[in-house]
């Protein structure tokens, strides 16, 4: 294993885990988890080297190789086998190869990395590279920020159609997330020139918000190319991170995703059912 995970893990019934994206923390969730701790097992998990999750060894690459191996690790320590993976951003591209691997059993992406057109590669680096110089600041100057509502709207404007709906300590605590993660700058240099193009054979649903602006809505198009196999959503007046623009379509998005897969599960049971009776019969 690369990296133990910290997680926040609520309610019970099927496994669900939730995968942040990059420069962010586990608690990108928490708009949703409580809703979805309702009808799931939810394990809302800090990847490698962001939010209180250890870094990986210095020889180890922050590849999608990796990231699903570490991720596969910690399913089996949690006890978790197949769950139903929902990601955002980095941790979008990472469901998707999760579910191309076998290693889960649906997919929801919430405006994932991998779908890179030639103007919208650069806009995407150019914003994610400001975000983290900034977050450099002195924490004086952070925390001075995140109290006043300006500095909410000012400091959330590039991921979230609605940053005032963040608190300061939310903001605050944002900040020294990406201010003090290890693992930025080794997923950008690898992600930089990612593209996702497999083929997924569960149950996939790929929603984006139409203000996104790290990742524009021009990019859905390309996914849609790219998989036609996945139903494709669109989230109006969401940006970036949808769950805080909209966390009641979110949760409908993932139930409606999840719920292809247990009506899939049930249609293959059924099938296996009736030939064992008629093997049975025979």
């Amino acid at each position: 294993m690369l990296s133990e995970l910290s997680y926040t893990r609520k309610g019970s019934g099927e496994p669900l885990v939730l995968i942040h994206g990059i420069g962010h923390r586990r608690q990108a969730w928490d708009p949703v988890l409580e809703t979805l701790a309702q009808s799931y097992d939810v394990i809302a998990v800090d990847l490698a080297g962001f939010g209180e999750s250890p870094a990986y060894p210095l020889q180890a690459a922050y590849d999608m190789d990796n990231a699903c191996d570490n991720l596969s690790d910690n399913f089996a320590v949690w006890g978790v086998d197949r769950p139903h993976v929902v990601g955002n951003s980095l941790g979008g591209a990472i469901a998707l190869e999760l579910g191309a691997r076998g290693l889960a059993r649906s997919v929801t992406a919430l405006s994932p990395a991998g779908f890179f057109g030639t103007v919208n590669r650069l806009q995407t680096l150019v914003l994610l590279v400001l975000l983290r110089v900034t977050s450099q600041l002195p924490a004086s100057v952070l925390r001075s920020v995140s109290r006043s509502s300006a500095g909410r709207r000012l400091a959330g404007s590039s991921l979230y159609a609605h940053p005032e709906r963040f608190t300061a300590a939310q903001v605050y605590g944002d900040a020294l997330a990406l201010k003090h993660c290890h693992g930025f700058e080794r997923t950008i240099v690898k992600g930089v020139t990612y593209s996702f193009r497999e083929h997924l054979d569960v149950p996939t649903t790929i929603a984006w918000g139409t203000r996104d602006l790290i990742l524009p809505y021009s990019s859905s198009a390309i996914a849609q190319e790219r998989l036609p196999e996945a139903r494709h959503v669109a989230l109006p007046h969401c940006g970036h991170v949808p769950m805080v623009d909209d966390p009641a379509l979110v949760v409908r998005v993932v139930q409606n995703t999840t719920a292809e897969a247990d009506a899939g599960m049930a249609a293959d049971a059924a099938a296996l059912s009736r030939t064992w009776r008629s093997s049975t019969a025979s």
